[in-house]
């Protein structure tokens, strides 16, 4: 299964936020705690860093394996 990096950034957001998007979640988080809300905020940047400079094949070997892991459980 070839995935792009669009595709391997949609399918580990769902595994990761489930329905929501990481906006959305980063402002449910901060509408509970703004300190909160800055360390969600720093984490998706961080995730969609990775995403954009980690090799595509790792990306494809990352999502097969956690949705084997997700399917498993």
């Amino acid at each position: 299964m070839s995935l792009s990096k669009t595709e391997a950034k949609k399918l580990l957001e769902r595994l990761i936020f489930d329905t929501d998007r990481p906006h959305e979640w980063i402002e449910d988080i901060w509408s509970l705690s703004p300190t909160l809300g800055e360390d969600a905020a720093k984490l998706v940047e961080v995730f969609e860093a990775l995403i954009e400079c980690c090799p595509q094949e790792k990306l494809e070997n990352l999502v097969q394996f956690y949705c084997r892991e997700v399917l498993e459980s």
